[in-house]
């Protein structure tokens, strides 16, 4: 059966996250409903990161078998038709080999969290960004996200939730930036474990803050705690921005268990 791959950009406040629920609205259900509505099948919905509520995403990557074949720039099209007047758009639509996994495949994934640390409210941006009204040391903060960099036991920084069977993962990169009164995170990594993004914001707005120097991001990270860890940062500034595959279809790396659990970062 012919494999689709979709990319996708959502506003994630109508819903409890990506992920099919019984009892509430979700991204993957409404797109897949939308699938049914244009095709008359039942197509299964897969995607690259399991987004948690209220989580956005500009590039989130889903993947689906649909009998017959079809243009891409005709699903495209017939999905954004049938998901009005949904926050949602699929952005592109291509046939792929049937060896692609959205989840699978992916080779990294790439999150930026937003902070609007001006006094004024951020009035256009109600939970699309972490309102703080206290002006951040960007400096510091880049100083304790050095520390979080590459190989190590996350454990402080994973929700109690978290299916991952091991804490260990590698951090790529975690690069600070001012673009006027908004301070972006932009981190990478091959895959995360349950609010790890959010747990490290939230930890280094503490050290942006002056409340805790940049050296105690390095002991938080160490003592392997989840009450050593700062605030979670708000869901609504987070957005899953894009995700890697292999440049040649079937060379895709080995990944393990581990690396699979991947949930909202």
């Amino acid at each position: 059966m012919p494999r689709y791959k979709i990319l996708i950009e959502y506003d994630g406040r109508p819903y409890a996250g990506w992920q099919k629920q019984a009892n509430a609205p979700s991204v993957q259900q409404t797109i897949e409903e939308a699938i049914f509505r244009f095709s008359g099948e039942k197509a299964v919905l897969q995607g690259a990161g399991r987004t948690d509520t209220g989580v956005h995403a500009l590039g989130q990557v889903g993947h689906f078998d649909l009998p017959g074949i079809w243009r891409g720039d005709r699903i495209r099209d017939a999905m954004n038709a049938q998901l009005r007047p949904a926050p949602i758009a699929i952005i592109s639509a291509d046939a792929v080999p049937d060896a692609f996994d959205a989840r699978r495949s992916a080779t990294r994934r790439h999150y930026l969290y937003r902070i609007v640390d001006r006094r004024a409210p951020a009035a256009l941006d109600i939970d699309r960004v972490w309102d703080v009204r206290r002006r951040l040391d960007i400096e510091a903060m880049r100083a304790g996200a050095a520390l979080l960099i590459g190989h190590h036991d996350f454990t402080t920084f994973r929700s109690a939730d978290c299916q991952a069977r091991s804490p260990m993962k590698t951090l790529d990169a975690l690069v600070i930036s001012r673009r006027g009164d908004e301070v972006l995170f932009e981190v990478s990594a091959r895959s995360f474990l349950h609010n790890q993004v959010r747990s490290m914001v939230g930890t280094l707005k503490k050290v942006g803050e002056g409340k805790w120097p940049p050296e105690a991001v390095g002991a938080v990270l160490e003592a392997r705690d989840r009450k050593a860890c700062g605030p979670v940062a708000p869901p609504g500034g987070l957005y899953l921005v894009r995700v890697d595959y292999p440049a040649a279809p079937g060379s895709e790396p080995e990944q393990t268990v581990d690396d699979l659990a991947e949930d909202e970062a």
